[in-house]
């Protein structure tokens, strides 16, 4: 049992047309911290973290825990996606007690602008819809973020509402494999 329900964690690797939804593994943590230390990456999450603060506090094989993906090209990791238990605390859900599955993403910037993200987070959405049918995902993030907006209508995520968090307008959609998409 996991934090997403009775899932066998991990799963096989899951692959795509390019890529490969992995486990992490240690040589992966140059990567993780990349992603952490990149301006870019850090624009709607809050800001980059510090290259040394990431040094000290990335373990040796980071990532390694329930719903969390490597997203691996060629043997690289390029980003990574999470399914992850909303916190019911924070605005936005779909239940009346929250908990929802959300799905997050990063990738590394050099992979942006090529399907990436939409062939990976499509991947795990499949994935996630056969390990617990029915079950909705979630999906919030800046309004201003172009990129993720696009991508979170080509998943197929319908908006539930809009709210202001992190001093930032925020959408907030829902997924759901019995809803089809398109």
């Amino acid at each position: 049992m996991t934090e997403l329900g009775p899932v066998a964690w991990p799963p096989a690797p899951l692959k795509t047309e390019r890529l490969v939804l992995r486990e992490s593994e240690a040589r992966d943590r140059a990567a993780f911290i990349e992603l952490f230390a990149s301006p870019e990456v850090g624009t709607y999450i809050g800001g980059p973290r510090p290259r040394d603060e990431l040094e000290l506090a990335v373990p040796e094989v980071p990532g390694r825990r329930p719903g969390l993906f490597v997203v691996d090209l060629d043997g690289t990791m390029i980003g990574m996606i999470t399914l992850d238990r909303r916190d019911a605390e924070r605005p936005g859900r779909v239940r009346p007690d929250g908990g929802e599955a959300e799905l997050g993403y990063m990738f590394q910037p050099e992979a942006w602008g090529h399907g990436y993200a939409a062939e990976a987070c499509a991947a795990a959405l499949d994935w996630f819809a056969n390990a617990l049918p029915g079950e909705p995902v979630v999906l919030c993030t800046q309004t201003a973020n172009d990129r993720a907006m696009r991508l979170a209508a080509k998943l197929g995520f319908t908006e539930v509402q809009r709210f202001q968090e992190y001093g930032a307008e925020q959408w907030f959609g829902i997924w759901s494999s019995d809803t089809p998409s398109g």
